[in-house]
């Protein structure tokens, strides 16, 4: 499956390119965005990997990550999607879908990952048949659980992620 484009109001979210790669590398170099994350701003060799890590998930799982963009200007502001990490964790997520989202740190406060992640969640309703699908998130980090409880998530259990807690949320995928 190609990465489709999903449209909302205010976004369009499109596949990732090799020319977003300074845009990838600038978003991932900021220690805003990575706050909550790592805590380390990514280096330009992270930001290529994670970059064809993206358009790699679709090629091999048919589905993963889309390049946010506001509509009308096209601008490059984040990414959302699912993702299959295979993370060493305790206890492992086992093959169910996790969900993330991370904007420029200008675009925080506007509603925009909400209306983002609300729609990759209608594309998975619409196109695949998961049951359920999850995020990873940092307990400190309340804006993410505050969008991901508006979208349906409930804490399900902590975790231990490269030797620090997290949060897991879960949710069930809502069927039209």
């Amino acid at each position: 499956m190609t990465c489709p484009v999903l449209e909302t109001e205010r976004l369009i979210l499109r596949p990732h390119r090799v020319q977003d790669f300074a845009a990838v590398a600038a978003l991932w170099a900021e220690p805003e965005v990575v706050r909550f994350i790592s805590g380390q701003p990514s280096t330009l060799q992270d930001s290529w990997t994670r970059l064809l890590r993206y358009i790699g998930h679709w090629q091999a799982l048919g589905y993963g990550y889309w390049a946010v963009t506001l509509r009308g200007s096209g601008k490059f502001i984040g990414e959302v999607g699912f993702a299959d990490y295979r993370r060493a964790m305790e206890p492992p997520l086992d093959g169910i879908p996790e969900a993330g989202w991370v904007l420029a740190p200008d675009m925080h406060g506007r509603g925009l990952a909400t209306e983002a992640v609300r729609r990759i969640h209608q594309w998975a309703a619409e196109a695949t048949d998961w049951a359920e699908t999850a995020c990873l998130l940092d307990p400190s980090h309340a804006a993410s659980q505050k969008v991901a409880r508006k979208l349906g998530y409930a804490p399900a259990g902590e975790a231990v992620y490269k030797g620090a807690p997290a949060l897991v949320m879960k949710r069930v995928v809502a069927r039209g």
